[in-house]
């Protein structure tokens, strides 16, 4: 197996941030892009991580990505608004949205801000853990080119869409759920790529439309398969009517059309955001999360039952302690664009 190299979080951050500023990106939105990037290294998801700088920078350069966006909103209703994020970096566009759902939701008890022309925004977990933290239950969801198959399809027809629900658990780490619509994310695919390892069948297809464990023939192909089968492809399409239709914006299909690599501009993002004091407390629902957590644990006392989010916290902890480890692949395409790892 390939040895990793381990670099300490904040000067990963460091290194980000100025790449970002070299291209003229200020210095307040390049530092809230590269901590949400690092992030996902961080909490052990390298696939939504840094490794995605080098397109984030290329859109940039070539005028697909805005540096500075202008964000404006277009239209608003009290608990509710849409924005334009002007294509910017979308971890800071999409940080900015889930904001304006959160503070509407401490005022209405419910908000929910709906993010049109946003770029890449990493992984979705970033902004309902961060809404959780403020006492308040975040959802999120965006469309993406598709590159996912459903009804038996030959082509990807489908977005792989992901969903993201966090919420607050008195005094610990928010439980987080963040999933795709296909069995397995493409960037997950591409990870194990780089490593050399197989993939589960049933992740996806070659391109003769055969189940394959080579991650690199899945890549190939464009055909990952949804979760569930017709499950994954009909919460692909609500996912969908969510963003893009709900909008008025582009749908998956239409963002295809603009740009097929990592950049994803022009899609559209929803953040919801409920206010927990608006419903019970915070402490009451505490109590009911453990007395469930309790039950999970404690009737099969046997098995190991992890919480979503729990092994992402782990990983935090892990790589704080001895520093983010990122594939040599990642690190030689970081040096390339200036990095010093």
């Amino acid at each position: 197996m390939t040895e990793h190299i381990r670099i300490e979080h904040k000067k990963l951050i460091l290194q980000v941030e100025e790449a970002l500023q070299e291209v003229g990106v200020t210095p307040h939105i390049a530092r809230i892009e590269a901590e949400i990037m690092t992030e996902s290294d961080l909490m052990g998801v390298p696939s939504h991580g840094v490794r995605m700088l080098p397109a984030l920078l290329k859109g940039i350069q070539k005028g697909k990505a805005t540096a500075n966006p202008n964000i404006r909103i277009v239209k608003e209703h009290k608990a509710t608004c849409i924005i334009d994020g002007d294509n910017g970096p979308g971890r800071f566009v999409s940080l900015h949205a889930m904001g304006i759902a959160i503070e509407r939701a401490k005022e209405f008890g419910i908000g929910a801000c709906s993010a049109i022309n946003v770029t890449h925004w990493g992984r979705a977990f970033a902004y309902t853990y961060r809404a959780a933290q403020d006492n308040t239950i975040g959802i999120c969801t965006t469309n993406a080119i598709p590159n996912t198959l459903g009804w038996n399809s030959t082509k990807p027809l489908l977005g792989n869409n992901p969903l993201s629900i966090g919420v607050p658990r008195y005094g610990q780490d928010p439980i987080v759920l963040d999933i795709a619509m296909s069995q397995a994310a493409h960037g997950k695919i591409a990870t194990y790529a780089r490593e050399g390892k197989e993939v589960p069948l049933g992740w996806g297809l070659d391109s003769d439309g055969k189940s394959t464990k080579n991650p690199n023939e899945i890549l190939k192909s464009f055909r990952l398969l949804p979760f569930g089968g017709h499950k994954g492809t009909g919460l692909a399409i609500m996912m969908e009517l969510l963003t893009g239709a709900l909008a008025g914006s582009k749908l998956s299909h239409e963002v295809l059309q603009i740009e097929r690599g990592a950049l994803n501009p022009e899609t559209t993002k929803l953040f919801i955001a409920l206010d927990v004091s608006s419903f019970g407390s915070l402490e009451a629902m505490g109590t009911k999360i453990e007395q469930f957590a309790h039950w999970l644990h404690e009737t099969e006392p046997d098995i190991h039952i992890t919480l979503p989010g729990d092994r992402s916290w782990q990983a935090r902890r892990e790589n704080l302690q001895h520093g983010i480890p990122i594939h040599p692949d990642i690190a030689t395409e970081l040096r390339k664009i200036g990095l010093n790892l």
